[in-house]
């Protein structure tokens, strides 16, 4: 009888034990949705036509440009074709004045003519026509190696940089995770303290002075333009700011240039024969000081459940870019998969019982600046203290917002998701995942990702997460250089990523509780940087 009794005993505990992670197994109903946005996510899809609209049609979308308020209002267009709710433009700001290249040309004249693969960086001036003129090596690697050329550079186009490394390569840049890799991601790393951080965000603060007073003497000097090199190769130039958004406050900026590297390196080698290279380039670049804040655009599926609609359900994306490229995979594959998510839940007319929003944010590439800006307004801010609790102050909305789901590392498929040290989402998540392991959706981990707008909720305690993606070559190709275009999309792994987000905020929107949170954090005070 004892032993009968011990046997029914380890069955009740056994069931009890798996009972929490089968309780979040999606029912039959629920399947049931999956299959009608699977369906119209691979057969139906629209995800390839949305990126080529955002990037073919409207790219480059810098934050204040011309382009990027076309690119949102073409998307505010969509939304309302698609019969989504509260489609509008929330404003924020000041974010600063807006910047664009209206024509650009760049040609070795003598001692041997051939073109530049270049591009002039954001908010710097261009050069008022087409200017010829000499280049000239000028080391400056101090502030000693300034007054060496006094008095040298004025009207000549300026190489102050060395060559930089172009090593062979003999394997594929681009790159899928392997099952060991993936499974490795899936540990915890146990942290370690971290050592001279201080010294390093000292250092950092150095060499950002140390660069605006070269850039403040090549101004002085009166340089026709600054020649950089790019960082990578095979004609890949990475281009990013070359100057400062606030007229009044930031210091002044020559033209300024990036160069492929093999470019670079055969000026600089025929400079360094002592032989007279001339260059001529063309700079048109126009600033935009009309409007000075930027936007964040927002959209809806409004909850059924009238005890649950006032709950939010977030899916949302960066949709600004750097200007080299059209800012397909950084971030138009995010900002695309997102709209066509919730393009799918609406066509389909799944059932959500909490509303679900989208929001695409401007200002990521300049600090998150669009989402930090919206959750201060809506949900809390992470840098003010709540006396009665000594942590951040938050605001009503923040209990009503249930997660926020991000997509922004380029256009690799899926893999899984990265909690945030989330420990409690981890059944949830897991039991999720299942209708979705022959897509390649396998692993959790607890690790925490950074670098995009999931960590503007984070920082106030709120869920956010980002989702696990292969690579590829976007931090290699594609990641703010003239390769971020159409032609680097994957379309598979672009409709694998908005049927499965689809399927999460889906799945969100109609559990009975929302997602367990972390406690709330304590205030962090901004850390600023020149």
């Amino acid at each position: 009888m004892r032993r009968h009794t011990r046997t029914l005993a380890g069955f009740l505990l056994a069931v009890l034990a798996i009972s929490p992670l089968a309780a979040q197994a999606p029912s039959t109903a629920e399947l049931s949705a999956i299959y009608q946005i699977k369906d119209e996510g691979f057969n139906r899809s629209q995800v390839m036509e949305i990126e080529s609209y955002l990037t073919d049609v409207y790219g480059p979308r810098v934050t204040n440009s011309p382009n990027i308020k076309a690119a949102a209002e073409w998307a505010t267009t969509k939304m309302k074709d698609w019969q989504l709710a509260n489609v509008h433009l929330e404003l924020w700001g000041p974010f600063g004045r807006g910047w664009s290249n209206e024509r650009f040309s760049a040609q070795v004249i003598s001692p041997r003519p051939f073109p530049l693969i270049a591009y002039p960086k954001v908010w710097t001036p261009g050069t008022n026509g087409p200017v010829t003129a000499e280049a000239i090596l000028a080391p400056i690697l101090k502030e000693e190696d300034m007054a060496k050329f006094k008095g040298q550079l004025r009207g000549k186009f300026v190489l102050t940089a060395a060559i930089p490394e172009n090593p062979e390569r003999f394997e594929a840049q681009a790159h899928r995770y392997t099952d060991a890799e993936l499974a490795d991601l899936a540990t915890q790393p146990v942290p370690t303290a971290q050592q001279n951080q201080e010294d390093r965000f000292a250092q950092f603060r150095a060499q950002r002075e140390f660069q605006l007073k070269v850039q403040k003497f090549l101004v002085e000097e009166g340089v026709a333009a600054l020649i950089e090199p790019s960082r990578s190769d095979d004609g890949t130039v990475f281009v990013q700011q070359g100057g400062g958004r606030d007229k009044e406050k930031d210091p002044p900026a020559p033209p300024r240039v990036a160069v492929a590297s093999e470019n670079y390196g055969r000026i600089y080698r025929m400079l360094e024969k002592k032989k007279t290279v001339t260059l001529e380039l063309d700079i048109q670049n126009k600033f935009y000081d009309d409007d000075l804040n930027s936007f964040n655009i927002i959209g809806e599926i409004p909850g059924s459940d009238k005890a649950k609609a006032d709950e939010i359900v977030m899916l949302g994306a960066h949709f600004d870019s750097w200007h080299a490229g059209t800012g397909a995979t950084d971030n138009g594959a995010g900002s695309a998969v997102m709209l066509e998510a919730i393009r799918i839940l609406k066509t389909t007319g799944v059932n959500l019982r909490r509303t679900v929003r989208i929001g695409l944010w401007t200002g990521e590439e300049q600090g998150l600046l669009g989402s930090k800006a919206y959750v201060k307004q809506h949900f809390g801010d992470p840098e003010a203290e709540d006396p009665s609790t000594k942590r951040i102050k938050v605001t009503t909305e923040h209990a009503k917002l249930d997660a926020y789901y991000n997509v922004d590392n380029g256009t690799g498929k899926i893999r899984g998701v990265y909690l945030q040290e989330n420990e409690m989402v981890a059944p949830i998540f897991s039991a999720w995942m299942e209708p979705f392991h022959d897509l390649g959706m396998t692993t959790l981990t607890i690790r925490n990702t950074g670098g995009t707008d999931h960590l503007s909720f984070n920082a106030v305690g709120l869920p956010g997460f980002q989702f696990i993606q292969d690579p590829l070559d976007y931090d290699s190709r594609t990641h703010h250089s003239n390769m971020d275009v159409y032609e680097r999309i994957q379309e598979p792994d672009m409709k694998q990523m908005a049927v499965i987000v689809a399927s999460f905020v889906y799945l969100t929107a109609n559990r009975d509780e929302k997602l367990p949170r972390k406690p709330l954090p304590k205030p962090q005070p901004a850390r600023n940087f020149p």
